[in-house]
């Protein structure tokens, strides 16, 4: 491993240091159900004014790595060659508000200059991380540990459009924890005009939120059962599908049928987890039985979608609830040597995960490593 990779070491180890300053589990629930906290205006408190600065220091750190670097993913200059096709108005198989917006910042600071177009995008899309983060994330250091090591952050120095997308599905399960299933579909419906796969999370999100909010029955395991055969028995019909709005994904290197076995390791582990919390939190809290289906479903595509292209471009709009759901369960246990040992296991657990993606970063299909920047290289 090169030392280009302690850049991003530092980095997680710096925002999540400083996440240990965030103490914001006095106000999540106010943010999810959209009501104030009571007692006093949170905005003068001393309290709330450490946690702003704190996140705008992570905010700065993650938004400076992202926005300064140069030919760092195996995609950078293909979107580079594709701004300025867009600069020249021809066609790109973009969606229209990501072609919009490269026309317009290309048209303020000159044809082919692409590194304010790549600043813009990581502006935006660690404002959603982050702010997802500060609205749902009780235990908001660790909800950032899991970001950061899950690799969600650095992957979206490659995929540019997508983890916008993603980063905007994230922002956006708290409207469908409300019950604002209208301002939820606006944000996905404006997240749609970057990455048209975001579309997928309106029925998934809003399914699981009502399973979420029901008791369960047994036309619901019927339901469900039929639901999961049909990955198994119907994969032709499903393909054809996705073919006809995404055509050059057929035989295409993507289109390979291969299984994220880490991916199901971690459904299974959560699932593990919310087993023994069952009683403490999954019972008795909404938000957690509503990221609790997320991950189910999140194993169940990773398990019976691999006939999908690119599955986890799907899995990840689900399984990101892990970040969320994760904390919450591990703060629920209560103190004891079970609640040390599953905070070691997950910690443990996603370390050596990190590990293994900054080794496959030099891969040739990935290139986030090396890491050069505008302004020393």
């Amino acid at each position: 491993m090169g030392r280009s990779a302690l850049v991003y070491v530092l980095l997680t180890a710096a925002t999540v240091l400083l996440g240990l300053c965030v103490d914001n589990r006095k106000y999540v629930p106010g943010y999810i159900s959209g009501r104030r906290p009571a007692g006093g205006a949170p905005f003068t408190e001393r309290r709330q004014a450490r946690n702003r600065i704190a996140v705008f220091a992570i905010f700065c750190l993650m938004t400076g790595v992202s926005a300064c670097r140069i030919a760092v993913g195996n995609d950078y200059w293909v979107y580079r060659d594709n701004f300025k096709l867009i600069a020249q108005g021809r066609y790109v198989s973009y969606e229209p508000g990501f072609n919009l917006i490269v026309k317009w910042i290309q048209e303020l600071f000159g044809y082919d200059h692409y590194l304010p177009v790549f600043a813009f995008f990581s502006f935006v899309t660690v404002f959603f991380f982050v702010k997802a983060l500060l609205d749902q994330g009780s235990s908001f250091a660790i909800s950032l540990f899991l970001l950061m090591t899950g690799g969600y952050y650095f992957n979206s120095l490659n995929t540019v459009r997508y983890y916008l997308a993603l980063a905007v599905a994230l922002y956006a399960m708290k409207y469908v924890l409300r019950g604002e299933y209208g301002k939820f579909m606006l944000w996905i419906l404006a997240g749609a005009m970057f990455h048209k796969s975001i579309l997928l999370v309106i029925p998934v999100y809003i399914l699981a939120r009502i399973l979420a909010a029901a008791r369960l029955k047994r036309w619901h395991y019927i339901v469900g059962t039929i639901l999961i055969s049909s990955l198994v028995f119907c994969k032709e019909l499903y393909q054809e599908i996705i073919f006809y709005f995404y055509p050059y994904y057929k035989d295409s290197m993507f289109d390979n049928g291969q299984i994220s076995y880490v991916n199901i390791a971690k459904c299974v582990c959560v699932l593990i987890l919310s087993e023994i919390c069952y009683k403490k939190s999954l019972r008795r809290d909404l938000s957690n039985r509503f990221y609790f289906f997320l991950n189910l479903a999140g194993l169940v595509v990773y398990c019976c979608g691999s006939f999908i292209p690119e599955v986890s471009r799907v899995g990840y709009y689900l399984i990101i609830s892990q970040i969320f759901l994760v904390p919450r369960l591990l703060e629920d246990m209560g103190e004891g040597m079970l609640k040390n040992l599953c905070c070691a296991g997950v910690i443990g657990g996603f370390t050596l995960y990190f590990l293994m993606l900054l080794q496959g970063m030099y891969a040739v299909d990935v290139r986030l490593l090396p890491y050069l920047n505008w302004i020393f290289n």
